[in-house]
């Protein structure tokens, strides 16, 4: 996938050096039309309905999962007390909804393939052997007693 920006994090070139350029809305709207080949405003509808829903089922506290993407998951912060470091008063902090979002193991996976085609996945293992049962051994003998105390018992 190709942006308009060149800078942008998302395109295909990771440059070595980490850049902080957004993909705002409607270049994701631009990058949806150019794949699925919708018109502009049916794209720029499909990314707010999408959004919009996630949005949605996160504020009424579901998790959100897109399958191969990753998911969302909403988040509550308790109400605290904190500390101001420069003036060192406190400040009460209310309570607090965010959203955490995992990567999926595919998306993963694409981040860190370098322009090679992902490989495929592994045949499952084969059914272990059973494991070797450990030997016993004997119990250990106990220690004998300290020299002082067997002096004494001498006396």
């Amino acid at each position: 996938m190709t942006w308009a920006r060149e800078t942008s994090c998302i395109s295909g070139n990771f440059p070595n050096k980490r850049q902080e350029v957004a993909v705002n809305r409607t270049e994701l709207a631009e990058a949806v039309a150019a794949q699925t080949g919708l018109d502009k405003k049916k794209s720029e509808e499909v990314v707010a309905a999408v959004t919009g829903s996630i949005v949605a089922e996160i504020k009424a506290g579901n998790r959100v999962s897109v399958f191969g993407f990753g998911s969302f998951e909403p988040r509550s912060r308790a109400a605290r007390t904190a500390r101001n470091p420069q003036t060192q008063a406190t400040v009460k902090v209310p309570a607090s909804k965010s959203v955490a979002f995992k990567p999926a193991a595919a998306f993963k996976t694409a981040l860190n393939t370098k322009g090679k085609a992902p490989a495929a996945k592994k045949a499952a293992p084969a059914a272990k052997a059973p494991a070797k049962k450990a030997v016993a051994k004997a119990p250990a003998k106990k220690a004998a007693p300290a020299k002082k105390a067997a002096a004494a018992k001498k006396r």
